[in-house]
């Protein structure tokens, strides 16, 4: 398997389907829609829409009802990182190597295209309810609903949104007042939230069971803490030419993290123990009884999806 080939060629596929759904650039409003735009055609590694498909291909999931979902979940992240870089927030000037969308429109208006992003995120996922693979069934439909809910609940005040709020107050917490327990919760709901929910997602809409579905929640928790864990020790460790992002934030903003909590050497073990629960997980899921044919191909490639993006070096 050539992993860096067959990469590229489903970052471009799932860049078609964001094309698709964002909105045209028209009207009174043009400057909201530019700003938006700008914001999710910024690049980026396209985890979470990827991991949405690539479970919902191992699960049997044929078609485009995933698209509209794959399509939102980036709405919700891209919304996300929009308001994290806010001067209010971590006033970061720079993301994925170009200029942050309120250093290029301005706040206010990078507050309107945050929020823009996650309504239409929603707006967008509803697409999937008139799709043929949903309407002409209610199997189909049961479906729809179901991921929109693990949507809204992951993304939401006992999801991402609860962990910004926790990491938010964090800050202004003495650094020993910042415990273990409260940077986990930090770290499942802010980073990892969004990764379950995509796994779960692809999961739903290809008909796997309850049982199934908890299982990726779990993957999903061990895959996002350690993406945030090694997130941190870039911080520290590399470049804004390499990552193309401003690093040393977390210092600046006076931020506790894992690596500062527990030290570069204990960090670094954990990303290693969690990629490999991980990975284990994952084959373990697809071995599951009940399970369609599975392609090893495709396995082989979500496995090795989940180590490089938890082992990255930008």
């Amino acid at each position: 398997m050539n992993f860096e080939a067959e990469l590229q060629e489903r970052v471009s596929g799932i860049e078609a389907i964001l094309r698709q759904y964002l909105p045209a650039e028209e009207g009174y409003q043009k400057t909201v829609l530019e700003a938006m735009n700008y914001s999710v055609l910024a690049g980026g590694k396209r985890l979470r829409p990827m991991l949405m498909q690539e479970v919902f291909r191992l699960f049997g999931g044929k078609g485009r009802l995933v698209e509209p979902f794959m399509a939102a979940i980036e709405m919700i992240h891209t919304y996300s990182l929009v308001h994290d870089d806010l001067p209010c927030m971590d006033n970061d000037e720079y993301r994925r190597g170009r200029k942050t969308t309120h250093a290029v429109y301005g706040e206010g208006m990078a507050v309107l295209a945050g929020d823009a992003l996650l309504n239409y995120a929603f707006e967008t996922a509803c697409k999937a309810f008139t799709m043929p693979e949903a309407a002409q069934s209610i199997d189909g439909l049961n479906r729809c609903a179901k991921a929109m809910a693990i949507l809204a609940g992951k993304a939401g005040i006992y999801g991402m949104i609860g962990g910004q709020t926790a990491d938010t107050e964090a800050e202004e917490l003495p650094e020993e007042q910042v415990t273990q327990e409260l940077l986990l919760f930090i770290h499942e709901n802010k980073t990892a939230a969004l990764i379950q929910s995509s796994m779960m997602i692809g999961a739903v809409l290809a008909g796997a069971a309850d049982g199934q579905l908890e299982a990726l929640e779990r993957i999903g928790s061990n895959i996002g803490l350690a993406f945030q864990i090694q997130d941190d020790i870039l911080d520290l460790t590399s470049s804004l030419e390499v990552l193309g992002k401003q690093t040393g934030s977390d210092l600046k903003n006076h931020k506790v993290t894992y690596v500062s909590l527990n030290g570069m050497e204990k960090s670094t073990e954990q990303v290693r123990r969690l990629s490999e629960e991980a990975i284990a997980g994952l084959a373990c899921v697809a071995a599951q009884e009940g399970m369609p044919q599975a392609d090893t191909r495709r396995n082989d490639f979500l496995e090795k999806l989940v180590e490089d993006l938890i082992t990255r070096k930008k």
